[in-house]
């Protein structure tokens, strides 16, 4: 209310009588960002110009609730934000803008929401600086994929994967839930990692020699932990932690 504007925090959009309150302002346009409902028709239809989304990808891929660390934990190497105009679908509707961006190769989840918070702020803006001139344009249906919210159980390592998609686990989880498996002592979640070729050495999960530290064996090449963080304990180097944890080759993580 410090800048004259009415704030509306209803629970459930799909409540009796929301659709007459928002009508109430006789908005031209509603702008709908990161907002963890599925409008209603109703709702969507109150403004004389629509429903306008921001969603964190190049729709149609990674519709849903977690495009950003969906497009990591698969590898992707480029994303973006897609304006679309709403309908009761999810992320179905029909696209305004999209703009890309590269993913950086070490890039967590957290740090591409930074950026593209950002450029969805100046894509949004050029979308209305623009909606009367944009042409709508249906997505491909066929060529969809989704983004469901992320689970605890997203973040389980299994370390028969390959080194460089459980360092695409460990970015796309990053701050949340956290990359995570058992070691000695307990819980274990890895924050930051980087995969290393070699050789496959004893089972995955198994501590093993490289370039003078130990790394972990993989179901394809080797995973040197940077950050890591055991349970009920702080965030820490991986070299202060196998120092304090006193772990020998041949320890093997991610064993019940």
């Amino acid at each position: 209310m410090a800048a004259g504007l009415a704030v509306l925090q209803p629970p459930r959009l799909r409540d009796p009588g929301w659709p007459e309150r928002l009508a109430a302002h006789a908005a031209d346009v509603a702008v709908v960002v990161a907002f963890g409902q599925i409008l209603p028709k109703a709702v969507l239809d109150v403004p004389a110009r629509g429903s306008i989304n921001i969603h964190a990808s190049l729709l149609p891929k990674y519709r849903g609730a977690a495009p950003i660390q969906w497009a990591i934990i698969r590898g992707e190497t480029e994303t973006g934000i897609t304006t679309f105009k709403m309908d009761p679908g999810m992320d179905m509707g029909d696209v305004l803008l999209s703009h890309t961006i590269a993913i950086e190769p070490e890039e967590t989840a957290a740090e591409l929401a930074a950026r593209l918070a950002a450029l969805g702020a100046e894509v949004i803006v050029e979308t209305l600086d623009r909606l009367d001139v944009l042409v709508p344009r249906p997505q491909d249906h066929g060529a969809a994929t989704m983004a469901p919210r992320l689970t605890k159980a997203d973040g389980v390592i299994d370390w028969s994967r390959p080194a460089g998609a459980l360092v695409n686990l460990v970015r796309g989880c990053n701050p949340w839930p956290g990359a995570t498996t058992t070691a000695p002592g307990g819980s274990m979640t890895l924050w930051r990692a980087r995969a290393v070729g070699g050789a496959p050495r004893g089972m995955p999960g198994t501590l093993v020699p490289h370039d003078g530290a130990l790394v972990v064996a993989t179901g394809g090449g080797l995973l040197v932990p940077i950050t890591v963080q055991p349970e009920n304990r702080r965030a820490m180097s991986w070299a202060d932690y196998l120092r304090g944890a006193r772990l020998a080759e041949g320890v093997r993580l991610g064993v019940a």
